[in-house]
């Protein structure tokens, strides 16, 4: 494993090991020695996957304190465009955004810090995507932010989301409680 810092703070992307021979691959995704390591958290509490279709986009979603998650993301099968936003507002990069290409020949995890929403596109049918995080699922503290709120470049417009993602506040009426 290998650690990457981005231009937002708290973003890491971990370059994830593949091992290969003759029965397929094998890939390690957590190891709480090396996350100790790189002073990353680790106290995950929740582990849970999705399956999408081409041109499905979640996101943006996060939740609200007290139920405030580190988020670790990784792709398990096919090939989706990642989207982080940093809606921390004594942030230095409030309102910006990265995007990642993840890919089953290119293996990577994206730990996502408090105070960011995550969403992706899938590029290809049954993308496999992976969360694990440092709390529980909360309905009542589970929002995001619409997806077109903001200067995302998503690509062509035949794309599957949900009427839920479609209600979110955009990110300029959204008053965020993280500092």
């Amino acid at each position: 494993m290998k650690i990457e810092n981005t231009s937002i703070e708290g973003l890491k992307v971990i370059h994830l090991n593949r091992f290969t021979d003759n029965r397929g691959d094998f890939l390690k995704i957590y190891n709480s020695d090396f996350f100790i390591e790189n002073n990353l958290r680790t106290d995950f509490k929740e582990n849970y996957f999705s399956i999408s279709n081409k041109d499905v986009i979640r996101g943006m979603h996060f939740q609200l304190p007290p139920y405030e998650h580190v988020k670790l993301i990784y792709l398990n099968k096919g090939n989706i465009l990642d989207v982080i936003l940093d809606i921390r507002k004594g942030s230095s990069t409030y309102g910006k955004y990265l995007s990642f290409e993840l890919r089953e020949d290119d293996p990577k995890a994206l730990y996502v810090p408090i105070g960011c929403a995550h969403g992706f596109k899938s590029l290809e049918n049954d993308s496999i995507v992976s969360y694990i995080q440092t709390s529980v699922y909360n309905k009542d503290c589970d929002t995001g932010i619409r997806y077109n709120s903001f200067d995302m470049n998503w690509g062509k417009e035949n794309h599957i989301i949900s009427e839920r993602d479609l209600s979110f506040r955009t990110l300029s009426n959204f008053k965020t409680p993280f500092l």
